[in-house]
């Protein structure tokens, strides 16, 4: 007879766990999240907040062990919470950076969760939307980038796929032709003409590389191409959930393509600054 994972008590024959203890363990973890985001906005301090989860927690199975991480997942559903309406307030900001200390992130794992790189890209759109120019962004080691005196970067995009729109024609319809004697000796072969032109537009991968975003220029560097774009030169751009679309002002521009993890960053953040 075994006994239940969650209590510890004899469960029965063949049972690993309790369908109450079960229940009361996940209605554990959904209290634990549901009052980490409550933290979000509530005027309690992030200590106060601890000990309620923590009184959950030893009411509902949830070892020690685990703890940790079920009040980090909590955190990162309250990251998420604050981008309900679309911004991240500078009060938000704060809130979640304090509970993230309070919890015990420490800086290597805050730095690589997604949730603490959504909370930075937030802030950064956030402070561009204010009219500032978001010095956030770190460079660890030299840029491939000429920058202007009067640059500034705010982002850089690693591994960032390059594509252009190329259009190529084919001819379709010929015939397997017909020779006609047009005089003595002389004969035409009608087949000899190629068929109608079609065109056709494909979206080609030319490059992969860094992608730099400053508050006047996206700069592009990759093994095969290197160019920079001045934002007064874009017509428009077109947003894609993993990267945007860039129309130069230009009769024989190219529409250009840059694919990266984040589309709705990248559009967010080249279409405000090109508004500075």
């Amino acid at each position: 007879m075994g006994n239940c994972k969650y209590c510890g008590q004899p469960a029965g024959f063949l049972r690993k766990k309790h369908k109450d203890c079960e229940a009361a363990y996940n209605k554990g973890i959904e209290k634990i999240h549901g009052a980490i985001e409550s933290c979000l906005s509530d005027n309690r301090s992030i200590n106060d907040a601890l000990e309620e989860v923590r009184d959950i927690a030893k009411n509902s199975y949830i070892s020690e062990g685990e703890f940790p991480t079920v009040v980090k997942r909590g955190w990162e559903g309250a990251v998420e919470h604050a981008f309900e309406d679309g911004v991240l307030t500078e009060e938000e900001e704060q809130r979640l950076s304090a509970m993230a200390e309070a919890i015990g992130f420490d800086k290597e794992e805050l730095y690589t969760n997604p949730a603490y790189n959504k909370l930075v890209k937030g802030a950064v759109i956030r402070e561009v939307l204010e009219g500032k120019i978001p010095e956030r962004f770190k460079v660890s080691g030299a840029l491939p980038f000429n920058f202007l005196k009067s640059e500034r970067l705010v982002w850089v995009f690693q591994s960032a796929e390059y594509y252009e729109m190329r259009t190529y024609r084919e001819y379709v319809g010929r015939s397997r032709g017909f020779s006609i004697r047009i005089a003595k000796g002389v004969y035409y072969r009608t087949g000899g003409f190629r068929g109608r032109p079609v065109e056709t537009q494909k979206m080609v991968h030319v490059d992969t590389g860094l992608l730099g975003i400053t508050n006047s220029h996206i700069y592009f560097s990759g093994s095969k191409k290197r160019f920079r774009i001045k934002y007064n030169k874009i017509v428009s751009f077109e947003p894609f959930s993993n990267g945007i679309g860039v129309f130069r002002d230009a009769k024989t521009a190219k529409p250009q393509y840059f694919l990266i993890d984040d589309g709705w960053f990248l559009y967010n953040l080249v279409t405000n600054l090109a508004r500075l």
